[in-house]
């Protein structure tokens, strides 16, 4: 296995810790709900993305790159973490961000702000292209530009959720723990490739359920075959002879609701209930909606009492102070 001999870069401390939600566990009436904190790494506000970054940014190094480029919407946690990491390697940082400037920016575009990304706003629709187009002009500028996909999801990106779920097996085994479940918020694609295939190389035997934020099961745009795709590349990428297909993922779509960044009751719920019963805040985009489809799942007794899951946080705070009006009404 190549995992420990691949290009890093150390951008924060690891292991996250481990909490049992003993409040939140018995206003639910059970199961016994753990949670990951990946909201606490240390980089730029903290998220998911961190873990990522670190094989993203240790392969640009390697190839001698002097700028990041990448994209996400105005609000992106990968796009504010990467242009955090980019100041910690000394790199520069272009970001691709779909929506229009705001008068005042906040949450998280004003932290890419603040980081000094250079920041090229568009339409949706022409984001894909205009991230090559940034890069090109780079390069044109004298620049040697590496490109970074919208969330890091990529095999590169994805080995830091092979390498997570070989910390949380020892975390766990030191713990005395068995979840009967790890349940988490899944868009891009590289965080749940990487749990899953962790998960098949740990021999973990519950279920690895990713609650989707904005992707769906069937039809042209279906997102098991990505995921297949991401983890197939990322075991070749580690020397795993290990294989999946698309049945081997667990994934829930039934929680899309107005669509992607557009939370409404059952994420607003979760933040409230998450943040008043146990001090932890969640982001309004991804984590409220997978921990308010998982709260929806318990009481449906899709998870039994005398089961124990794990919730694997992936950060995102700083978008709470996106949507501070919808807050204040809804909290």
């Amino acid at each position: 296995m190549k995992l420990d001999t691949l290009p890093r870069f150390h951008l924060a401390e690891f292991p996250t810790p481990i909490q049992y939600l003993d409040a939140l566990t018995k206003a639910y009436k059970g199961p016994g709900i753990y949670i990951k904190r990946d909201d606490l790494t240390s980089l730029g506000m903290g998220g998911n993305k961190t873990r990522k970054l670190e094989f993203l940014i240790g392969e640009a190094l390697a190839q001698n790159k002097d700028t990041l480029v990448t994209a996400g919407g105005i609000q992106s946690n990968h796009c504010r973490l990467t242009a955090a990491a980019a100041r910690k390697a000394g790199l520069g940082c272009h970001l691709v961000l779909n929506g229009t400037e705001p008068e005042i920016p906040n949450g998280n575009l004003l932290l890419d702000k603040i980081f000094g990304a250079t920041i090229h706003y568009c339409e949706r629709k022409d984001r894909d292209e205009r991230l090559f187009q940034v890069a090109d002009e780079l390069v044109e500028a004298g620049k040697t530009p590496y490109v970074i996909p919208v969330g890091g999801s990529n095999s590169i990106g994805s080995v830091g959720y092979v390498n997570a779920m070989l910390e949380l097996d020892n975390q766990i085994k030191e713990m005395g723990i068995t979840p009967d479940a790890i349940v988490f918020a899944t868009s891009s694609g590289g965080t749940q490739s990487g749990l899953t295939l962790g998960a098949k190389m740990t021999g973990f035997k519950g279920e690895v359920l990713g609650i989707s934020i904005d992707q769906v099961k069937t039809g042209p745009d279906a997102f098991p075959p990505v995921l297949t795709q991401i983890t197939t590349a990322t075991a070749e990428r580690i020397g795993s002879d290990i294989r999946m297909t698309e049945s081997d993922f667990s994934l829930n779509c039934d929680y899309l609701g107005a669509g992607y960044a557009m939370p409404g009751d059952p994420e607003f719920n979760a933040i409230r209930d998450l943040s008043l019963y146990e001090g932890i805040l969640l982001g309004p985009v991804y984590t409220a909606r997978a921990m308010g489809g998982f709260l929806d799942l318990i009481q449906k007794d899709y998870f039994t009492k005398d089961q124990t899951v794990l919730f694997w946080h992936t950060g995102g705070t700083p978008e709470l102070f996106a949507w501070a009006d919808q807050c204040r009404e809804k909290i």
